[in-house]
Protein backbone atom coordinates (compact mmCIF):
# COMPACT_ATOMS: atom_id res chain seq x y z
CA UNK A 1 0.00 0.00 0.00
CA UNK A 2 1.35 3.20 -1.05
CA UNK A 3 1.80 6.58 1.54
CA UNK A 4 -0.56 8.19 -0.31
CA UNK A 5 -3.35 5.50 0.35
CA UNK A 6 -2.21 5.11 3.86
CA UNK A 7 -2.93 8.79 4.39
CA UNK A 8 -6.14 8.31 2.67
CA UNK A 9 -7.50 5.68 5.33
CA UNK A 10 -6.07 7.22 7.99
CA UNK A 11 -7.83 10.64 7.49
CA UNK A 12 -11.06 8.12 6.66
CA UNK A 13 -10.41 6.97 10.37
CA UNK A 14 -10.22 10.14 11.83
CA UNK A 15 -13.03 11.36 10.08
CA UNK A 16 -15.05 8.29 10.69
CA UNK A 17 -14.41 8.74 15.28
CA UNK A 18 -14.63 12.19 14.65
CA UNK A 19 -18.40 11.45 13.65
CA UNK A 20 -18.84 8.88 16.12
CA UNK A 21 -17.71 10.75 19.37
CA UNK A 22 -20.14 13.36 18.11
CA UNK A 23 -22.97 11.41 17.88
CA UNK A 24 -22.07 9.68 21.09
CA UNK A 25 -21.92 13.14 22.59
CA UNK A 26 -25.45 14.28 21.11
CA UNK A 27 -26.57 10.91 22.57
CA UNK A 28 -25.52 11.41 25.93
CA UNK A 29 -26.70 15.12 26.07
CA UNK A 30 -30.24 13.59 25.93
CA UNK A 31 -29.67 10.61 27.72
CA UNK A 32 -31.97 10.34 31.35
CA UNK A 33 -32.27 7.41 33.36
CA UNK A 34 -35.49 5.50 33.76
CA UNK A 35 -38.49 7.05 35.74
CA UNK A 36 -39.81 3.95 36.52
CA UNK A 37 -36.51 2.42 37.39
CA UNK A 38 -35.79 5.42 39.36
CA UNK A 39 -39.22 7.66 40.26
CA UNK A 40 -37.33 10.25 42.47
CA UNK A 41 -35.21 12.81 40.52
CA UNK A 42 -33.49 15.79 41.25
CA UNK A 43 -30.39 18.06 40.54
CA UNK A 44 -27.61 20.27 41.95
CA UNK A 45 -26.89 23.81 41.25
CA UNK A 46 -24.21 26.48 42.27
CA UNK A 47 -23.69 29.71 41.22
CA UNK A 48 -21.93 28.24 37.88
CA UNK A 49 -26.18 28.08 36.60
CA UNK A 50 -26.20 31.80 37.08
CA UNK A 51 -29.69 33.38 38.02
CA UNK A 52 -32.13 30.22 38.36
CA UNK A 53 -35.95 30.80 37.01
CA UNK A 54 -37.22 28.96 39.71
CA UNK A 55 -40.77 29.59 38.04
CA UNK A 56 -39.77 28.23 34.71
CA UNK A 57 -38.18 25.12 36.35
CA UNK A 58 -41.55 24.65 38.73
CA UNK A 59 -43.26 24.18 35.72
CA UNK A 60 -41.83 20.81 35.38
CA UNK A 61 -39.87 20.71 38.93
CA UNK A 62 -37.47 18.59 39.66
CA UNK A 63 -38.36 16.09 43.18
CA UNK A 64 -35.41 17.64 44.87
CA UNK A 65 -32.29 20.14 44.47
CA UNK A 66 -29.11 20.39 46.16
CA UNK A 67 -27.48 23.62 46.28
CA UNK A 68 -23.89 24.81 47.36
CA UNK A 69 -23.30 26.95 49.92
CA UNK A 70 -19.93 26.85 50.55
CA UNK A 71 -16.56 26.02 50.46
CA UNK A 72 -13.44 25.75 52.68
CA UNK A 73 -13.09 27.80 55.32
CA UNK A 74 -14.30 31.20 54.07
CA UNK A 75 -15.90 31.12 50.49
CA UNK A 76 -20.45 31.35 50.71
CA UNK A 77 -21.67 30.41 47.07
CA UNK A 78 -23.09 33.58 45.56
CA UNK A 79 -26.04 32.22 44.48
CA UNK A 80 -26.70 30.16 47.65
CA UNK A 81 -29.06 32.70 49.46
CA UNK A 82 -31.74 33.53 46.44
CA UNK A 83 -31.23 30.02 46.01
CA UNK A 84 -32.40 28.31 48.86
CA UNK A 85 -35.05 31.13 49.27
CA UNK A 86 -36.74 30.53 46.15
CA UNK A 87 -36.69 26.63 46.28
CA UNK A 88 -38.68 26.63 49.18
CA UNK A 89 -40.75 29.34 47.62
CA UNK A 90 -41.97 27.17 44.61
CA UNK A 91 -42.25 24.06 46.66
CA UNK A 92 -38.87 22.50 45.70
CA UNK A 93 -37.44 19.96 48.47
CA UNK A 94 -34.09 21.39 48.73
CA UNK A 95 -30.64 20.69 50.42
CA UNK A 96 -27.30 22.26 50.76
CA UNK A 97 -23.57 21.16 50.24
CA UNK A 98 -20.13 22.35 51.25
CA UNK A 99 -16.98 21.43 49.36
CA UNK A 100 -14.90 20.37 51.22
CA UNK A 101 -11.39 21.66 50.69
CA UNK A 102 -7.72 19.08 51.71
CA UNK A 103 -6.16 22.55 52.55
CA UNK A 104 -8.48 23.88 55.99
CA UNK A 105 -9.29 22.03 58.93
CA UNK A 106 -12.34 20.47 59.39
CA UNK A 107 -13.85 22.48 62.34
CA UNK A 108 -12.98 25.96 60.07
CA UNK A 109 -15.23 24.66 56.91
CA UNK A 110 -17.96 23.18 59.26
CA UNK A 111 -18.31 26.53 60.74
CA UNK A 112 -18.49 28.36 57.47
CA UNK A 113 -21.14 25.82 56.41
CA UNK A 114 -23.16 26.17 59.68
CA UNK A 115 -23.07 30.22 59.11
CA UNK A 116 -24.13 29.76 55.74
CA UNK A 117 -27.26 27.17 55.86
CA UNK A 118 -30.01 27.75 58.16
CA UNK A 119 -31.67 25.10 60.12
CA UNK A 120 -34.50 24.30 58.68
CA UNK A 121 -36.55 20.80 59.81
CA UNK A 122 -37.89 20.72 56.38
CA UNK A 123 -34.66 20.82 54.53
CA UNK A 124 -32.69 17.99 53.49
CA UNK A 125 -29.69 16.39 55.07
CA UNK A 126 -26.44 18.15 54.43
CA UNK A 127 -24.08 17.01 51.90
CA UNK A 128 -20.40 17.47 52.09
CA UNK A 129 -19.02 17.12 48.34
CA UNK A 130 -15.79 15.06 48.60
CA UNK A 131 -13.77 15.04 45.61
CA UNK A 132 -10.23 16.18 43.95
CA UNK A 133 -11.81 18.00 40.87
CA UNK A 134 -11.36 21.72 41.73
CA UNK A 135 -9.31 20.55 45.13
CA UNK A 136 -6.16 22.29 46.63
CA UNK A 137 -3.10 20.35 46.02
CA UNK A 138 -2.47 19.11 48.79
CA UNK A 139 -2.81 15.54 49.43
CA UNK A 140 -2.94 14.42 53.13
CA UNK A 141 -2.27 11.09 54.50
CA UNK A 142 -5.23 9.37 55.04
CA UNK A 143 -5.72 9.58 58.64
CA UNK A 144 -5.21 13.18 58.89
CA UNK A 145 -8.42 13.39 56.00
CA UNK A 146 -10.20 11.01 58.44
CA UNK A 147 -9.63 13.15 61.19
CA UNK A 148 -10.61 16.60 59.73
CA UNK A 149 -14.07 14.86 58.03
CA UNK A 150 -14.76 13.59 61.56
CA UNK A 151 -14.20 16.92 62.72
CA UNK A 152 -16.44 18.64 60.26
CA UNK A 153 -19.67 15.70 60.62
CA UNK A 154 -19.36 16.26 64.21
CA UNK A 155 -20.01 19.52 64.12
CA UNK A 156 -22.20 19.82 61.29
CA UNK A 157 -24.60 16.46 62.33
CA UNK A 158 -24.68 18.30 65.66
CA UNK A 159 -25.63 21.18 65.09
CA UNK A 160 -28.62 19.97 62.02
CA UNK A 161 -29.32 16.88 63.84
CA UNK A 162 -28.49 14.57 60.63
CA UNK A 163 -26.58 12.27 59.56
CA UNK A 164 -24.33 14.05 56.21
CA UNK A 165 -25.01 12.93 52.87
CA UNK A 166 -21.82 12.04 51.55
CA UNK A 167 -20.93 12.45 47.77
CA UNK A 168 -17.54 11.52 46.23
CA UNK A 169 -16.05 9.99 43.11
CA UNK A 170 -14.47 6.61 42.65
CA UNK A 171 -10.69 7.75 43.14
CA UNK A 172 -11.61 9.95 46.30
CA UNK A 173 -14.00 6.88 47.74
CA UNK A 174 -10.46 4.47 46.94
CA UNK A 175 -8.21 6.69 48.44
CA UNK A 176 -9.67 8.72 51.93
CA UNK A 177 -13.12 6.64 52.52
CA UNK A 178 -13.21 3.29 51.62
CA UNK A 179 -13.36 0.74 55.01
CA UNK A 180 -13.70 4.11 57.19
CA UNK A 181 -16.70 6.32 56.40
CA UNK A 182 -19.45 3.79 55.62
CA UNK A 183 -22.08 4.56 58.22
CA UNK A 184 -23.80 7.48 56.26
CA UNK A 185 -26.27 7.74 52.90
CA UNK A 186 -23.31 8.22 49.78
CA UNK A 187 -23.89 10.09 46.67
CA UNK A 188 -22.39 8.72 44.26
CA UNK A 189 -21.25 10.54 40.83
CA UNK A 190 -20.92 7.99 38.00
CA UNK A 191 -21.81 9.45 34.64
CA UNK A 192 -24.40 7.21 32.46
CA UNK A 193 -23.35 4.22 34.61
CA UNK A 194 -24.71 3.39 37.68
CA UNK A 195 -21.80 3.12 40.30
CA UNK A 196 -20.87 -0.21 41.39
CA UNK A 197 -17.80 0.95 43.02
CA UNK A 198 -19.13 1.14 46.76
CA UNK A 199 -20.20 -2.00 48.28
CA UNK A 200 -22.91 -0.25 50.70
CA UNK A 201 -24.53 1.15 47.50
CA UNK A 202 -25.86 4.73 47.35
CA UNK A 203 -28.55 6.69 47.98
CA UNK A 204 -28.27 9.38 45.69
CA UNK A 205 -26.50 8.79 42.34
CA UNK A 206 -25.32 11.57 39.87
CA UNK A 207 -25.08 10.49 36.39
CA UNK A 208 -25.34 13.22 34.18
CA UNK A 209 -23.30 16.76 33.75
CA UNK A 210 -24.41 18.39 30.95
CA UNK A 211 -27.91 18.50 30.99
CA UNK A 212 -31.08 21.16 30.66
CA UNK A 213 -33.65 22.04 32.42
CA UNK A 214 -36.51 25.13 32.07
CA UNK A 215 -35.36 27.96 33.80
CA UNK A 216 -31.08 27.35 33.98
CA UNK A 217 -29.76 29.06 31.16
CA UNK A 218 -26.37 26.93 31.37
CA UNK A 219 -25.64 22.58 31.60
CA UNK A 220 -27.16 21.31 34.76
CA UNK A 221 -26.77 18.02 36.89
CA UNK A 222 -29.00 15.27 37.10
CA UNK A 223 -29.35 12.91 40.18
CA UNK A 224 -31.45 10.08 40.51
CA UNK A 225 -32.45 8.69 44.44
CA UNK A 226 -31.99 4.96 44.85
CA UNK A 227 -35.74 4.24 46.31
CA UNK A 228 -39.35 4.87 46.06
CA UNK A 229 -41.30 7.86 46.75
CA UNK A 230 -41.72 6.02 50.08
CA UNK A 231 -38.00 5.78 50.73
CA UNK A 232 -37.42 9.19 49.45
CA UNK A 233 -39.54 10.71 52.40
CA UNK A 234 -37.93 8.66 54.97
CA UNK A 235 -34.57 9.85 53.88
CA UNK A 236 -35.80 13.32 53.35
CA UNK A 237 -37.73 13.79 56.86
CA UNK A 238 -40.79 15.99 57.52
CA UNK A 239 -41.62 18.58 54.56
CA UNK A 240 -42.90 21.07 56.77
CA UNK A 241 -41.84 22.12 59.97
CA UNK A 242 -39.81 25.95 59.36
CA UNK A 243 -37.79 26.73 62.53
CA UNK A 244 -35.76 28.76 60.49
CA UNK A 245 -32.63 30.83 62.60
Amino acid sequence: MTIRRYAIFGLAALVFMAGAAAVGYRLYLGFEVSREAYPVQGIDVSHHQGAIDWDALATAPPHFVYMKASEGGDFRDTRFVENWRESARVGIRRGAYHYFTLCRPGVDQARNFIDAVPVDRAALPPAVDLEFVGNCSRRPPREEFLAELRAYLDLVEGHYGRRALIYTTRSFYRRYLEGDVEDRPYWLRSLVVEPRFRDAGWTVWQYHDRSTRAGIAGPVDLNAFNGSAADFAAFAGPATGGGLE
